[in-house]
């Protein structure tokens, strides 16, 4: 087994780190810049930062935060939201942004993800998916790709669309399930382990997380690559390192 990497994700509104559940009832958590520096200083191996309003609001993700949090930031880092060309990519990516993250835009426009590969690499690419379950005789996917924070369904079933996003050059998948997300009851395993053995491509486990236990099993069960989580650590409960100690004693290789 490769090493597990310990992701903090950073919702940002307004310029602001935010949390929510099942992507509503947004609180405050912390400023970004403070939050990345902090990350960053207890030993994260990357940061995802997603500027989660700006597909709703039909605009871009706001350069602002991003310039701010590229000066302090010593881990790879990517960022996502309201990305839908090439060259909003590149302007990231000039900022000094390590990776990006697409989510709608790569189901509206499936050639976009082949043409950033092909431009950028594909280990700068991160293809984001938010997915929801159905009950049985919805006449939906059981497994159902949602899209622009998870406010409109598509239809897609959550395994062929990862299998897809890797056949047009996908580096990563950052999976989240809206049903368990900012739920503290753990992520949901059934999910993460039907994209991660769909595919041969890392897969970000997302949603759910909230004690230690849950992220041992998201990498055992729900066979994650790694394993991403906002509220545990914004507000204090867990630490960085007291995750990696954990599924250290637990025989899985983190870096350390």
């Amino acid at each position: 087994m490769e090493e597990v990497k310990i992701i903090p994700c950073l919702d940002v509104k307004d310029g602001r780190v935010v949390k929510g559940v099942n992507f509503v009832n947004l609180r405050d958590a912390r400023d970004p810049v403070e939050a990345a520096e902090a990350y960053c200083r207890e030993g994260a191996d990357e940061l995802v930062f997603l500027d989660i309003f700006a597909t709703v609001e039909n605009r871009k993700t706001r350069l602002e935060w991003v310039k701010k949090v590229c000066d302090v930031v010593t881990v790879p880092f990517a960022v996502g939201g309201g990305i839908g060309t090439i060259e909003d990519m590149q302007e990231l990516f000039d900022l000094g942004v390590d990776k990006i993250s697409i989510n709608t835009a790569a189901v509206k426009n499936r050639e976009l993800v082949r043409e950033a590969a092909e431009k950028f690499g594909k280990g700068k690419l991160v293809v984001a998916i938010d997915g929801k379950k159905n009950p049985q005789g919805s006449g939906l996917p059981r497994l159902e790709v949602v899209i622009k924070s998870g406010t409109e369904g598509t239809g897609l079933d959550i395994v062929e669309w990862a299998k897809k996003v890797e056949e047009l050059g996908a580096g990563e998948i950052l999976l989240t399930s809206k049903d368990a997300d900012g739920t503290k009851e753990g992520y949901d395993l059934e999910m993460t382990r039907a994209v991660a053995e769909a595919v041969d491509i890392p897969v970000i486990a997302s949603g759910g997380a909230g004690k230690l236990e849950h992220l041992y099993e998201a990498v055992v069960l729900g066979k994650a690559s790694a394993v991403l989580a906002a509220s545990i650590f914004h507000f204090g409960e867990i630490s960085i390192s007291q995750a990696k100690r954990y599924l250290q004693e637990k025989g899985i290789p983190v870096r350390t």
